[in-house]
């Protein structure tokens, strides 16, 4: 711990302070009833999650209890604190804070409705149309954020229904950055390990190793797919090519019924120039070719209906696949885009992730 506390001064001595505090492990073990089972509001590979409440703040917080097991380091703990904690936006989580005393733990902002995937895919509860449009466009905002108005670009690499937050009124909240890379604007990132959910990855990024704004606007056009049609990305329960739903949803477009992938469980309660709308810009991001795709500002400037729908091919294009050097995923085996709870609270980070011209990979397993 001494090691910690070394890295945690240097660390903090030498990045822009966020508002984010240190607190105490008796203050943190109060808040959750001495991390009580009842409280826990899931399990990961980094160790697990409770609730607990926070008097000087007077609210509920979700804190991160990292195990002995885990892979997250010290360094990566450390940057993720001074690193992450500088992030201010409405659509992100925010990390509120930590402690570095007997534990290693990480405290963030609690989302009472949980996660996205919980609602769409686990019938936590039938989202409207309203609040799945306002979901769609407040990912956009924050992603937004993070692409063009934060003072580096953070790509963030592993974009999914499980780590898209929602609070007590169901306004979207981005999280687990633990596989966020920062490069300078205008900079490319460089090659690194494959690291990601299967289904919501760009071929480009799985072939080549390199993120970029690009894949992670094709990430986000797979989630606004699964909020439209309300299922997963990839579902072995459908057959042939509903198997997969982009796929399935650019057949649809090509044949004028593009509206027929809308999630049945709305019953046609629905705006259908929105879900259309939608819809086309999910596969406008999702395009198999990188260049095809638009910057999330404009995705933005369709979902508000201030420009026209884009023109897509009517069938889905080819893109060119390399075998990929290296590959891991972040869904615990599971290849249809699932993850076990905490959603949106999990997933290690590298510090050399931090770094625009770090050409080492992060090494997942699960935060934020």
């Amino acid at each position: 711990m001494m090691i910690l506390g070394y890295l945690m001064i240097r660390f903090l001595k030498n990045s822009k302070r966020g508002p984010a505090r240190k607190f105490s492990y008796n203050e943190l073990a109060y808040a959750t009833g001495n991390f009580a089972e009842g409280e826990k509001l899931g399990e990961g590979g980094f160790g697990g999650v409770y609730r607990g409440f926070i008097k000087d703040l007077n609210s509920y917080v979700a804190v991160k209890k990292i195990s002995r097991g885990s892979k997250q380091g010290l360094k990566e703990y450390a940057a993720e604190v001074s690193v992450i904690s500088r992030l201010r936006h409405r659509n992100l989580v925010q990390l509120i804070g930590w402690c570095h005393e007997k534990k290693l733990l990480l405290v963030y902002e609690f989302m009472s409705n949980g996660s996205l995937d919980s609602h769409l895919f686990k019938e936590k509860s039938l989202l409207s149309w309203e609040v799945r449009y306002k979901i769609a466009h407040g990912l956009a905002s924050g992603l937004l954020y993070l692409h063009q108005e934060w003072e580096q670009c953070v790509l963030h690499r592993d974009i999914k229904s499980s780590n898209v937050m929602l609070d007590s009124n169901f306004n979207t909240k981005l999280g687990d950055f633990g596989l966020a890379r920062l490069v300078d604007h205008g900079k490319l990132s460089q090659t690194t390990i494959v690291a990601g959910t299967m289904g919501y990855m760009a071929m480009e990024y799985v072939t080549t190793g390199k993120a970029s704004k690009e894949s992670d606007v094709y990430s986000f056009g797979v989630v606004a797919l699964e909020i439209a049609c309300g299922r997963r990305v990839i579902d072995p329960k459908f057959e042939g090519k509903q198997i997969n739903m982009v796929e399935w949803v650019w057949e649809l477009y090509g044949e004028g019924k593009i509206i027929e992938a809308a999630d049945p469980k709305l019953c046609a309660d629905f705006d259908e120039k929105q879900m259309e709308c939608l819809m086309m810009v999910g596969l406008w991001c999702a395009h198999p070719d990188c260049n095809s795709r638009p910057l999330i500002q404009q995705a933005i400037q369709v979902l508000n209906l201030e420009v026209p729908l884009p023109n897509l091919p009517s069938k889905k294009p080819v893109a060119f696949a390399a075998l990929p050097l290296s590959f891991e995923m972040l869904s615990n085996g599971d290849t249809t885009g699932g993850q076990s709870e905490p959603s949106g609270y999990g997933s290690s980070i590298n510090s050399s992730q931090f770094t625009s011209s770090s050409t080492t990979n992060s090494n997942p397993s699960a935060t934020f």
